[in-house]
Formats: structure tokens, C-alpha cells, sequence
């Protein structure tokens, strides 16, 4: 096992908490503040001290920031709570938030001064110690929180200076490592530190630093929001209320954002049969195009997709073009390297899965496979279940019999958790919620001993130890050019392997009225970001 690597994997249950694509936790009623209980979601969409927005994913599951890959969380978080250093939304560029300044990149001790007068939404002042106890838990190989894998191979530890001044003590001069520090949202020790405050934290209790605070969490149904008077960053409120809905069902999300007596001003998650719709009736539709994708991810110790060449096939096989025309209503990319094309360490991979149905009938004859059979287990996500059909008859032109068994994404991984067999999934993902850099988007899914990898059941085999090995190698070359070499070097690795790899990259959509909101933005991962949207 790779020293950079956690030593104790997430549980299965640690991860259906955190997991935004792969969870649905229980619900926990919780409010904050003086709430008497679950309010009604309703308001007015004339309140000018308002903005409403819909997100297309659950607000029940934790919001613990260390934890969460939640789409509704990790929104709201960035609303809640600061890093060190915070990236804009969209060109995802670092600036100072609870530090004063950026660190030098080419540094191995980055020392940060706090924001004077910063405080917490109690009322309490933002210290060393909260920065210390943040870290403390994210660098924690007994918490082994999600955050850890981003931070651990290159940061060793945090110190105290003074009440007011920490320093960041790296293993190597890591400059990526400047804006993943947003993924560290600071928070309060007096808060999470008391008996039951993680438990807290994942329930919905969000005690940050930020422009807003929470003053209403209601899981299923939505959250409430207020400007924090107090606050004195960088990016102050411009609206006094937001009023979050969650809403999975896409017609209902429609719904809530069409006509003139809309509730809603904003809703992410559009979906694309309902774009020319919202256009017609006077909103803003825009798309971000990033790394969302649906993937394959393969049982590698059921025969024959322990075979590359098996797992080869069944890419070249499936027609992309005709998915994304037909189910992506042309708003997707066929993928040619695990990352998408405007990530900036993009490059086109050795192998790519271009529709080639001979070549994938003679790769199923090279591995001496006939007569197969794949029960193709899927996420119910929207979006994704209606690429299946384009699989199934992709695979059956070819030979290869299909069945589609889509289902709740919970009750699916628990199977997988409980050791149940599987042969092939397809599921939804997008690590550009945390960051863009090629080594943080990779430890996302190819970790070893991580949870991803003991799905696949491929991560002791020689090829995954060769890729680890590269990776390891790539976050600590100093020299950019020959880093950059080993990044194509690993992802050309993954892309031969086909073990977990995108079928497509798909473009988000959200959709405003622009009469009524100002400032809203599309972004190219799930949820809003609501810091400069300002009321009309």
C-alpha cells in the first residue's frame, strides 16, 4: 500500500453519508436557530429581500463539511463557511477569505494571519485553535474523512504562531495544494469540538464564518438562509433571505421556476427536454460544461471482466453519439481521457473508446468470450437512466445480451457493500464540486484500499500498484512540465484499464429570470452559487 494513502478505508455506512452521487441517508429533521419546526416551503416571488432557488438533489444527507460530496451540502457550505483560501465559483481562481493573503506557492511553510474581526455566526471569534482543530480532523487517519485523501499526501501538519496566525508545514512544494484549501471549510471547535457535535454537523447544525448563515433545515424539503450582519470577508451577501427547495423530481423542479408567478428565481439540474420551454417563456438557460459523467465501473474479480479486453468492448461497443443526441439532447461529449476537455491538464488518451462495433467483436474474440450475458446495474439519476436504452442496444447489436436493472442509488451500493455480486455499474459523478487539479479528481475514485477501489476489487493487482506508484510520483515532481507528463502518463494508464472510466461528459443546466434575479451564473457542477446574485 502507498504511504500517501489512508491507512484505514470509509466505511460503506461513513460513505452512504457523504457520498452526493452514491447516497441517500436517512432524514433527520433538524432547525437552526429560534425555528419552532418544518415551515412551509412556499413563499412569495415578489419579496425583493428574497432569492428562492431549486436544487435537483436532496438536502438529507450530512452537511458536515469534511464529509460531504452532497450537492445541496456543498452549496450551501460555501455559503456557510470559509477556507484559509476560497476559489470563485466559475474560474475556480484562489483569493484570500478567513487568511489575509495568499501563501507562495513555491513555499513548503505557508503561513496564514486571520481575517481581524472575523467571527463565527454565535457570535464568537474565529482563532488559531479553530484552524487547528479543522485540520486536526481532516489530517485524522482515525476520522478518515473524505477530505483526507486531498490533503494528506502533501500536507504534514498545521501549527499555531498565535491566537491569530497558523502556519501550514508541507511535505514538498505543492502550489495545488493553494486552492484546495477551500475544501477545508474552518469550523468552530467551541461548536463541533462538545460532546455530539460531529453527529450535529451531520444533521444539518452549520455554525460557519461566512456571508450567510442557516436559520432553517428541513432534510427533503428545504432550507433557509440569512445574510450574516456581522460578516466582514471578501464576498459580502448582496440579498438578505435565500430560501433553498429541494427537488429531485425534474417535472416539479420545472414546474417551480415556469410563468409569471413563478416561486422560484433560479433552479439548477434543467432538464434538457425542457430547455426550449423555459426559453420561450422568458428565462435564461445556460449550461457549464465540466466533469460530469456517467461511467462504467466493472466487478474485475467476476470472469470475464477481469479480461481488459472484455471491459474494452463493452466501451467501443456503445454508440455516444446517438446518446448524447437522443438522451442528452446534444449537451454531452463523448470522453477521451477520464478528465473532461476544458480541464486544463486535459490531453486526448492513448486509448479512447471511440463507437466501433467490429473492433469491439473482435476484442470479445481475442479474450475467447461468447455468449455473454451483463446485468447492467444503474443509479436512477434522471439523465442517466435515459442513456440505459442506448447501452442495452448497443451491447445486443454486438452479441452481448443486456439487462438493465436500475434502482434507488442506497439500495444499490448497500448490495455492493454487503458483498453482493455485481458485474457492471453505471453510475453519475462529478469531482470538480472540490477542486479541477488531475491528482485531487483521481484520488476521488482511484485510491487504494479506497472505496471505489474495493467495489472494482482491482486495486492489488500489479497495473493498479503501477498507477498508484505513478500518481505518487506525479503529486511530487516539482518540475510543471514533467509533472504534467506524468499526469497524461497515469491517465493514459486508467483509460487502458477501463476499470471505473466515463462513457460521457455531460453539460449542466440552470435556468433563471432574469427579470427578477441578477448575477446568477451556470456552473459546471451540481448546485448554485448564489454570492453575487442580487434581486431585481
Amino acid at each position: 500500500m502507498s504511504p500517501l494513502v489512508p491507512r484505514h478505508p470509509v466505511s460503506r455506512r461513513s460513505f452512504l453519508r457523504y457520498s452526493g452521487a452514491l447516497s441517500a441517508a436517512a432524514a433527520v429533521s433538524a432547525t437552526v436557530g429560534a425555528c419552532g419546526g418544518p415551515a412551509s416551503t412556499t413563499t412569495t416571488g415578489d419579496d425583493k429581500d428574497l432569492v428562492t432557488a431549486v436544487i435537483g438533489y436532496g438536502n438529507d444527507q450530512t452537511w458536515d463539511p469534511t464529509m460531504t460530496a452532497s450537492a445541496f451540502a456543498m452549496a450551501a457550505n460555501n455559503h456557510i463557511y470559509e477556507g484559509l483560501v476560497d476559489t470563485d465559483p466559475v474560474t475556480r481562481e484562489p483569493y484570500p477569505a478567513l487568511g489575509t493573503a495568499l501563501p507562495d506557492a513555491a513555499g513548503t511553510t505557508w503561513r496564514f494571519a486571520l481575517r481581524p474581526g472575523a467571527k463565527w455566526h454565535d457570535g464568537q471569534p474565529v482563532t488559531a485553535e479553530d484552524v487547528l482543530f479543522t485540520f486536526e480532523r481532516v489530517l485524522s487517519p482515525a476520522a478518515n474523512v473524505l477530505t483526507r485523501s486531498f490533503f494528506a499526501t502533501w500536507l504534514q501538519e498545521v501549527r499555531k504562531v498565535d491566537d491569530n496566525t497558523v502556519e501550514l508545514v508541507l511535505r514538498f512544494p505543492f502550489p495545488d495544494g493553494i486552492e484546495r484549501l477551500t475544501i477545508a471549510k474552518i469550523m468552530p471547535r467551541h461548536v463541533y469540538g462538545a460532546p455530539g457535535g460531529w453527529d450535529a454537523a451531520k444533521a444539518g447544525r452549520a455554525v460557519g464564518s461566512g456571508p450567510y448563515r442557516l436559520v432553517e433545515h428541513n432534510p427533503k424539503s428545504n432550507s433557509r438562509f440569512e445574510a450574516f450582519a456581522e460578516y466582514n470577508g471578501p464576498r459580502p451577501p448582496a440579498v438578505r433571505k435565500m430560501n433553498w427547495l429541494s427537488i429531485v423530481d425534474a417535472s416539479a423542479r420545472v414546474a417551480k421556476i415556469s410563468g409569471e408567478s413563478a416561486e422560484a428565481q433560479i433552479a439548477e439540474n434543467i432538464p434538457y427536454a425542457n430547455i426550449d420551454q423555459l426559453r420561450q417563456g422568458g428565462l435564461t438557460v445556460e449550461g457549464g460544461k465540466g466533469m460530469n459523467h456517467m461511467f462504467l465501473m466493472f466487478n474485475t474479480a467476476q470472469k470475464p471482466f477481469d479480461d481488459k479486453r472484455v471491459r474494452q468492448a463493452l466501451f467501443h461497443a456503445i454508440d455516444t453519439r446517438k446518446m448524447i443526441d437522443v438522451a442528452l439532447k446534444g449537451h454531452g461529449t463523448p470522453a477521451t481521457s477520464f478528465l473532461n476537455e476544458q480541464n486544463p491538464a486535459y490531453a486526448r488518451a492513448r486509448t479512447v473508446y471511440d463507437y466501433d462495433p467490429d473492433r469491439a467483436r473482435a476484442l470479445l474474440a481475442e479474450a475467447g468470450v461468447s455468449g455473454l450475458s451483463v446485468t447492467l446495474m444503474a443509479v436512477n439519476v434522471s439523465w442517466l437512466a435515459d442513456c440505459l436504452p442506448t447501452i442495452a442496444n448497443s451491447w445486443e447489436a454486438v452479441g452481448v445480451r443486456t439487462v438493465l436493472e436500475p434502482q434507488d442509488t442506497s439500495a444499490l451500493f448497500t448490495k455492493m457493500d454487503q458483498s453482493q455480486d455485481y458485474q457492471v455499474v453505471a453510475a453519475a459523478s462529478n469531482p470538480n464540486q472540490f477542486g479541477l487539479d488531475p491528482d485531487l479528481i483521481l484520488r476521488y475514485n482511484y485510491t487504494s484500499g479506497g472505496t471505489w477501489m474495493k467495489y472494482t476489487k482491482w486495486d492489488s493487482s500489479p497495473d493498479a500498484r503501477a498507477l498508484f506508484d505513478l500518481m505518487d510520483q506525479a503529486t511530487r515532481e516539482p518540475d510543471p512540465a514533467r509533472k504534467l507528463q506524468l499526469v497524461h502518463s497515469y491517465l493514459d494508464l486508467v483509460a487502458d484499464q477501463a476499470v471505473l472510466y466515463p462513457v460521457v461528459h455531460n453539460e449542466l443546466m440552470s435556468a433563471w429570470n432574469g427579470r427578477r434575479v441578477d448575477g446568477a451564473q451556470a456552473l459546471p457542477y451540481p448546485g448554485v452559487n448564489l454570492l453575487q446574485a442580487k434581486r431585481i
